[in-house]
């Protein structure tokens, strides 16, 4: 599957549109590349690697007593600091980032993950290497 966003719900935006037809489209290549018997070389990529859910403050009751603070919002993918602000309180509270590492949110404050109890995915930055690759089949 290929999932491009973030978008809301319900709604077909033509620049993700765009991106998807060319991730398709690469793969599409890439297999009929592979199946002419084409070579890959080794190559290694930075991908994001997902550690945890993240939900909102609740208090005892289970309901929510914070939103995301307006400084993370809209800064998926970016690093995030021990000590950076994640939630502000309606009482103007700030809730910051308690972590032994640099993280990267993303899917953060997404309507669709509300009733998940979501407000963002923790990652992380991880490098993968794939050794050279060609097929057999020929």
């Amino acid at each position: 599957g290929v999932e491009v966003g973030p978008q809301p719900q319900g709604v077909v935006r033509a620049d993700n549109l765009d991106k998807m037809r060319k991730i398709v489209k690469h793969g599409l290549d890439f297999a009929q590349l592979f199946n002419e018997g084409r070579e890959f070389p080794p190559c290694t990529i930075e991908v994001f690697k997902i550690m945890e859910k993240v939900d909102y403050p609740r208090n005892k009751n289970d309901e929510v007593i914070a939103i995301i603070h307006p400084k993370l919002q809209d800064q998926d993918w970016q690093p995030l600091n021990n000590g950076d602000p994640l939630f502000l309180t309606l009482d103007g509270e700030v809730i910051a980032y308690k972590g032994d590492c640099t993280v990267y949110p993303t899917f953060i404050n997404e309507a669709a993950y509300y009733e998940k109890k979501q407000a963002f995915v923790k990652t992380v930055k991880v490098k993968l290497t794939a050794k050279h690759i060609r097929s057999s089949v020929l």
